[in-house]
């Protein structure tokens, strides 16, 4: 077992840039095709020179990979295609002698149809309790007990041949948890002391704003106030309890937490709850200038009550690649159906993508950079048949689902699938092999130069708030520090405001030294 971490926290979270491993496609250690802790480990090398501060993970747990690991039978135990829970030791002990932390994601919302207590439920044992049983309506039960739908669509509910119904706001093999009860609480509370006992710095809270419900478990009404399964206040008691914990350890949480009311977003970052919280306007705002400077001021405005750091992100393992979207003329986002109204320009996007890149590392707070972004990766088509992702199943295959942006990655472009391992669980496109991290090493040029770069310059931007600069329409400017960013999101080349020195561009400037379209620059001031 590793050091527990120690219970001081030098507030290195507030500026963070955190590297998302979505380990089944990361890097495929023992050749059998699924990526693994084997394969990280032996990556940790490129992590370091990338300049990352942290490693978020997404679920490694024991899981029959309903939900890619989302359906969590075991908090305890790696699951054997990841590798075992001796691995994840060193693996912590090894990232973190390095300089960079660990951050595991915890799933409190719902666990496996395989997890212990709902096969003790489903046997008729008092752990029925700790989930959400109900009898169904209708003359003989044959109607759910509510009107409520799962996230990744159909009903909420599914009845077992006993006459009975259980609550799911995900696939039916991911029940509910009843977080009235405590045993789940104190359940809760203990996977956190397991894991701030191995090491870890963080954790990441999954669906953070959905555990509680209203016990009564009321049809959904649109605008019902309170809502009956999302922020609702009893929350705060859980969270509250969670941060005492993590105090003792020096650990931090990161929410996703959806929220479209502000205000209620921040009660979660008060002082004695979540550290952070993911910002899902900003990753979801198209390429338009005025829309990301509203996107930008209004995190920033929501966080500075209650002084904690906003976070930044383009991407992640549920998202279309940044590439992708910012290659389409309609960048708007609809995640109910991922779709967009025209065909990708990958060189477009991939020049709208490294300027955002610069743009989200020179702003204040912390940056998550998705794997495969500093690659510069587009979101790959997947074959019908070999999608896994449940999403596109449940919604009849309407929803393309999100296996497109978790493709293995490539490492070495002359090695057989790239350099990932065995033959890849997803498939890796034709021309993969062109974005091969060890190819784009050598090129100065590259995306991964453009990242590694940028990480290494971010301290440029001090711990100082930001201030914007006037700009022509179209263009963003502001200050931090001792250094500017400036992004030409406009249709013709911008002249530079006065500095000292240039510090990075996302793209080449033109003849005349101007700031060409879809480029970022930081500059000295």
């Amino acid at each position: 077992m590793g050091q527990p971490t120690p219970a001081t926290d030098d507030g290195w979270w507030r500026s963070a840039v955190i590297y998302q491993v979505y380990v089944r496609s990361f890097a495929d250690g023992d050749g059998d095709g699924t990526g693994d802790l084997a394969g990280v480990r032996t990556r940790l090398p490129y992590l370091a020179e990338l300049g990352v501060d942290a490693l978020w993970f997404n679920p490694w747990y024991r899981s029959p990979m309903k939900d890619g690991g989302y359906d969590v039978a075991d908090y305890r135990a790696i699951d054997p295609a990841f590798g075992t829970l001796a691995e994840a030791e060193k693996l912590i002990a090894e990232a973190r002698e390095l300089g960079i932390r660990t951050i595991v994601d915890i799933v409190p919302n719902h666990v496996s149809d395989q997890h212990p207590w709902f096969r003790a439920a489903l046997a008729g044992g008092p752990e029925r309790e700790l989930f959400h049983f109900r009898a169904g309506r209708g003359d003989h039960g044959e109607l759910p007990p509510n009107d409520w739908t799962s996230e990744f669509g159909g009903p909420a509910w599914t009845r077992l041949p006993d006459g009975d119904w259980y609550l799911h706001l995900f696939a039916p093999e991911q029940p509910d948890l009843n977080w009235a009860h405590p045993a789940v609480r104190q359940e809760h509370e203990d996977i956190l002391r397991f894991w701030f006992d191995r090491g870890v710095a963080g954790v990441r809270i999954d669906s953070a704003a959905l555990l509680a419900k209203d016990p009564g478990l009321p049809d959904f009404t649109e605008g019902r106030d309170p809502h009956p399964y999302v922020d609702r206040d009893e929350l705060h008691d859980v969270y509250r309890a969670w941060r005492a914990v993590a105090d003792e350890y020096g650990a931090v949480f990161v929410g996703e937490v959806w929220l479209p009311d502000t205000e209620r977003f921040a009660r979660y970052l008060r002082p004695d709850e979540l550290h952070t919280a993911f910002n899902f306007s900003f990753m979801t705002c198209p390429w338009d200038a005025a829309r990301l400077r509203r996107s930008i001021d209004d995190t920033l405005a929501e966080h500075a009550p209650v002084g904690a750091p906003a976070t930044w992100v383009l991407c992640n393992h549920d998202v279309t690649r940044t590439v992708t979207r910012y290659g389409r003329a309609d960048t708007g986002f609809d995640f109910a159906t991922k779709a967009f109204g025209t065909p990708t320009d990958l060189a477009l996007g991939t020049r709208r993508a490294r300027a955002a890149a610069l743009l989200s590392l020179a702003l204040p707070g912390a940056v998550y950079v998705y794997q495969g972004e500093e690659l510069g990766l587009p979101e790959a088509d997947i074959p019908l048949d070999r999608i896994e992702d449940p999403m596109h199943a449940r919604s009849g295959g309407t929803d393309p689902g999100r296996d497109g942006c978790r493709v293995p990655l490539p490492w070495a472009a002359d090695e057989p699938h790239a350099g990932f391992g065995g033959e890849p669980w997803l498939p890796q496109p034709d021309g993969w092999a062109a974005y091969a991290a060890d190819r784009q090493a050598e090129d100065p040029g590259s995306v991964l130069s453009l990242y590694r770069a940028a990480v290494r310059l971010r301290p440029e931007f001090g711990d100082g708030p930001l201030t914007w600069l006037p700009a022509p329409d179209g263009v963003l400017a502001f200050a931090r520090a001792g250094a500017l960013c400036v992004v030409n999101l406009a249709g013709t080349p911008v002249g530079l405001p006065a500095h000292s020195a240039m510090l990075l561009a996302s793209g080449p400037l033109d003849a005349a030294g101007r700031l060409p379209a879809d480029t970022a620059v930081w500059l000295r001031s």
